[in-house]
């Protein structure tokens, strides 16, 4: 099941559910504004009845990225956990990665299939 892309202050979410495993896939900016909202989406992705196995959230396709944004992916980390599902980053780049690492936060990650990072 395919849910549209919702805009959200520069950012847009789509939420893609395939069998046991849901891809979010993220496009603009994550900031101060749109954290918010990618919160209340992962929190909707993780707390349904039959959580998925498997999150992957797609930053191939975001441009800029605040700790806010990372507090939310730490954040769902925990739900995640919590939950017993696996949450998996894909497409850290540019800038994006660079936050990730200056942060210290990219040491959280370990190294997954296919280039993808696992929370």
């Amino acid at each position: 099941m395919t849910r549209p892309a919702l805009p959200s202050s520069g950012l847009e979410i789509g939420v893609d559910r395939r069998g046991g495993d849901t891809m979010v896939r993220l496009s603009g900016r994550v900031d101060v504004d749109s954290s918010p909202d990618l919160r209340n989406r992962l929190h909707a992705v993780l707390s349904e009845e039959s959580p998925p196995r498997v999150v992957t959230v797609d930053l191939s396709a975001v441009a800029y990225i605040e700790t806010s944004g990372v507090a939310t992916l730490i954040e769902a980390l925990r739900t995640a956990r919590h939950r017993q599902s696996s949450l998996l980053l894909r497409g850290l780049n540019g800038a994006v990665l660079r936050l990730f690492e200056v942060t210290g936060v990219l040491a959280l990650f370990e190294q997954g299939n296919a280039g993808q990072r696992i929370l």
